[in-house]
């Protein structure tokens, strides 16, 4: 049986998601003998053991108190393996020859089911740990610590931060249902994003209390769609209490409790937050008086044409579509010139799907195509664009790639204005979709201090005064 399938049955036997750290701080021990640190870290698992779904011992600790320490974790990993399986928090990483040597020490000498790996060295440094499908690896992804940023949210060329990177490539090298990740709590917008590009791995949750991470906003952003797939670890918050038992079962029912709910829609849910706030952040979205080509003087004004000079936004905005895109059927994206074609192009090179695009003017010269890019008459197009005010321009692009050969039944829009757009679309049977309202937005900024509510109220009045 693989590892994670134990973890399966034993989170379900303990209906628990807790994650039993056992780090014995000298402070916490009141010793650095090791025969105390000893007492004091059986004594912890015998008192958590009914609701600890895992144990997680801490090797740096142990490893301080010289040879005899190695021992006492020696010890530690036995008795609590006889209740929940055991992750070694060692971070190890090395080349594969060492890695082998790690491997041997972890799982044969100290008998733990599981460690912690950093995935710097690549995957031949973590086949070692990963050949046996009894044994369990957590690969360090996005830590809790504030020096993460550093290295793990660098932005690549391609578009994403590295620790996306890692989360793809951790469910691609997922082979024997082994590997899983350690993804921190005090990020839960990078919580969010790792769970979309790794929906089914088993993450290590670290950070929920000192470290400022919060249950509430974490397991929403991480949790399975089945309730598993996420192990929140704790450890001094449990040592410390005047009752560890029974902290252990206020933190396992609370977490419970917080898994239970229903799972958040909207702007205001992972991912998509960090999307909706990057939009005010990189100025695709403003406040203020702007005037419009009506003469009108508005309170908003949005130009997504800016995606294209922030990759990392371009890329989650890509992301994002591509969740809606998922539903739909089609064999090609049509980006409609100019704002929607660094998304289109986006899209097309996350998902690999391939991009056609409508030109605006028909050339009198050269070869004279109105659709650009490779396709075949009688193909599915999907129009992607970057905003829907009226319609205007979808129904012009339509029109094209109709008149090319090429069906089209949907629109995807990054934002839908309200102004009409999708009532005049789906009552000429074309069906409209939208990452966004702008109401959507609102609601979230207006939540988060993102805007000031004067500028949402004033947003608000004029969309109504527009609607009427």
């Amino acid at each position: 049986m693989s590892f994670f399938s134990r973890l399966a049955d034993r989170a379900r036997a303990t209906d628990s998601l807790l994650c039993v750290g056992l780090d014995p701080h000298p402070e916490l021990v009141g010793s650095d003998d090791p025969s105390k640190v000893r007492a004091w870290a059986l004594q912890l698992i015998e008192a958590t053991a009914p609701v600890a779904c895992a144990f997680k011992p801490n090797a740096a600790f142990f490893e301080a108190l010289g040879p005899a320490g190695w021992e006492v974790l020696r010890e530690v990993i036995q008795a609590a393996g006889k209740h929940a399986p055991v992750i070694l928090d060692a971070k190890r990483g090395d080349i594969a020859s060492t890695a082998s040597a790690y491997a041997r020490s972890v799982f044969d000498k100290l008998g733990a089911d599981a460690v912690t790996l950093s995935p710097y060295l690549g995957h031949d440094s973590l086949q070692p740990f990963l050949e046996d499908p009894d044994c369990g690896v957590f690969l360090l992804c996005k830590t809790s610590n504030p020096g993460s940023k550093d290295l793990q949210a660098a932005p690549l060329a391609g578009g994403g931060p590295l620790y996306r990177r890692v989360a793809r490539l951790a469910a691609a090298w997922n082979t024997h249902d082994n590997l899983g990740l350690v993804v921190g709590a005090t990020d839960p917008s990078a919580l969010a994003a790792v769970r979309q590009d790794a929906p089914t791995l088993w993450f290590l949750t670290p950070g929920v209390g000192e470290q400022g991470g919060r249950l509430e906003q974490a397991l929403p952003a991480g949790v399975r769609s089945d309730g598993l797939g996420m192990l929140i670890p704790l450890s001094r918050g449990i040592a410390r209490a005047p009752d560890p038992a029974a902290e252990a079962r206020r933190l396992r029912d609370e977490i419970n409790r917080l898994r239970s709910l229903p799972r958040p829609s909207g702007a205001g849910s992972g991912e998509r937050a960090r999307l909706a706030d990057s939009l005010v952040d990189i100025g695709c979205v403003r406040f203020g008086e702007f005037a419009l080509k009506s003469g009108l003087l508005s309170p908003i004004y949005i130009d997504l044409r800016r995606l294209a000079s922030f990759p990392d936004v371009l890329a989650t905005a890509a992301a994002a579509y591509q969740e809606v895109l998922a539903e739909l059927m089609f064999d090609r994206l049509a980006a409609i010139p100019y704002a929607a074609m660094a998304i289109g192009a986006a899209i097309a090179l996350a998902s690999g799907r391939p991009m056609i695009y409508p030109r605006m003017e028909v050339k009198d010269h050269g070869t004279r195509r109105a659709v650009e890019g490779e396709y075949q008459p009688g193909e599915t197009a999907v129009v992607i664009d970057d905003l829907a005010t009226t319609g205007g321009s979808k129904f012009e692009a339509i029109e094209r790639l109709r008149q090319a050969g090429l069906l089209v039944n949907d629109v995807v829009v990054l934002i839908d204005r309200q102004s009409g757009a999708g009532p005049a679309l789906e009552a000429r049977g074309i069906r409209f979709h939208a990452v966004f309202t702008l109401n959507e937005l609102l609601d979230h900024w207006e939540r988060s201090g993102r805007v000031a509510p004067d500028q949402v109220a004033a947003t608000r009045r004029f969309l109504q005064s527009q609607a009427g």
